[in-house]
């Protein structure tokens, strides 16, 4: 089935490309941190830095207020 855009093809197809251009970039973009801060995390894990996550309630340091 061909389509016709009539006088507006241009911007209709240009549109679509900048459109598939930008979720193709966020996507590399995403990607590329996810990758970045996978490092980083075993960077951190392997120079023994731990998730407070991790810890459970006795371990949590006392603060004086």
């Amino acid at each position: 089935m061909i389509m016709s855009f009539g006088p507006y093809a241009s911007f209709i197809v240009t549109s679509y490309a900048a459109a598939a251009i930008v979720v193709a970039l966020l996507i590399g973009w995403v990607v590329l941190d996810y990758r970045s801060q996978t490092k980083r995390l075993r960077e951190l894990d392997r120079s023994g830095v731990t998730r407070r996550s991790g810890r459970s309630a006795v371990d949590m340091p006392k603060t004086t207020i």
